[in-house]
């Protein structure tokens, strides 16, 4: 394996106390768009007005869920499938401890001077099912994005970017989606088992559209933050299983 002028290419395992400079800013990112993506678009139904179709509604979420997916391609392209796995296991903790506290922090009695509870329990109010669908769904699509991408940069000796980063992305987010529609909406009320499929399907097909048009992004942040840090790892001998959160 090669680098580039600047770049030293590596195995995963030969990383450990290397110098990394921007390692934790990229997985403050990572986490902070998680969790906004939960606070701000899960339950928010918005529409955009297409010229000759009207209007089309979209769950907001699906602005920030593409966001973190890019972000989990760079972990893993840049800094190796251990120290991913190492974000997406924080990302989960930050996720139940969010869950967590929203529920208590919902559940408080309301002074009687105060007469923001409705629109509290609305905004933060959570459904465990959903809940739980939601993180279970995180957990292995974020997985399986990662070592899919891993595996094919070794495949493919660290050529051709986009055919990774896409195909981990189809990957990754059709377990997500296969995991989060049925657990959370399979059965409930208002949602047939057709719709189910319909709505699991075009969201999926979302979010690999938005994985293709972020390419050029991705691209760009990637080559920076190998030419920054140096090296270009390769996850030869890594231990890919999902269970550790050490790198």
């Amino acid at each position: 394996m090669s680098g580039g002028e600047d770049i030293r290419a590596v195995e995963a395992t030969a990383l450990s106390g290397w110098p990394l400079r921007y390692f934790d800013f990229v997985m403050a990112a990572f986490v902070t768009i998680l969790l906004l993506s939960n606070v701000l678009g899960a339950g928010k139904v918005a529409v955009i007005d297409l010229p000759g179709v009207g209007t089309w509604p979209f769950g907001a979420g699906i602005l920030f869920f593409p966001v973190s997916y890019v972000i989990g391609d760079v972990l893993t392209e840049v800094y190796g499938f251990a120290r991913a796995r190492r974000c997406i296991w924080v990302g989960f903790g930050a996720l139940l401890f969010m869950a967590f506290m929203s529920f208590v922090v919902v559940a408080l009695p309301p002074s009687p001077e105060w007469d923001g509870q409705a629109a509290y329990e609305q905004v933060f109010g959570q459904v465990p099912r959903i809940v739980l669908a939601s993180m279970i769904a995180f957990w292995a699509g974020e997985l399986v994005n990662s070592y899919v991408l891993a595996k094919m940069k070794l495949w493919t000796k660290g050529r051709h970017l986009w055919t990774r980063t896409i195909g981990s992305t189809v990957a990754g987010q059709g377990v997500d989606s296969l995991i989060f529609y049925p657990l959370a909406f399979w059965g409930a009320a208002g949602w047939t088992d057709a719709l189910v499929i319909k709505v699991l399907l075009t969201q999926w097909a979302l979010k690999v559209g938005w994985e293709v048009l972020l390419t050029p992004f991705t691209y760009a942040v990637v080559g920076w933050l190998k030419r920054r840090e140096g090296v270009d790892v390769y996850d030869e001998g890594t231990d890919f299983t999902p269970f550790r959160a050490r790198v």
